[in-house]
């Protein structure tokens, strides 16, 4: 199973970034992940609630730890979620274009943390097994 699978294979998802704004990427994704069945939790330090469902400021706020993590935030901001990740124990990361850091996806896969960095969009794979 390649990293993807084994990414979309997870039980529980988190999106760091997810937004209430609708045309935002971490909006989209959140909901995408949504309509797909998916157990999935928003993480936003500034957003009470997005699509009903309560926003969580951070992965240790989380009622759970996700076994996946696609995120959706600017490289500076992806390096702490990273390090709150791996802490939690999350096992797959999913950085969406725009989102990556070197340093933090070296660190995570030292771990042994399964990471997608590749400029893969999770948005294009759901859109495709729907």
């Amino acid at each position: 199973m390649d990293s993807i699978q084994q990414f979309l294979s997870a039980e529980t998802f988190a999106v760091a970034g997810a937004s209430a704004r609708t045309h935002k990427y971490g909006y989209k994704v959140f909901k995408a992940l949504l309509d797909a069945g998916r157990e999935t939790y928003p993480l936003n330090p500034i957003t009470e609630e997005i699509e009903g469902h309560r926003a969580y400021p951070k992965i240790a706020d989380l009622p759970i730890v996700p076994e996946a993590l696609s995120i959706i935030t600017p490289p500076e901001v992806t390096q702490q979620v990273i390090t709150d990740a791996i802490e939690a124990g999350v096992k797959h990361i999913w950085m969406q274009p725009g989102a990556e850091h070197k340093q933090a996806s070296q660190l995570a896969r030292e771990v042994g943390v399964n990471v997608i960095d590749d400029g893969s969009c999770i948005l294009v794979l759901l859109a495709r097994q729907s």
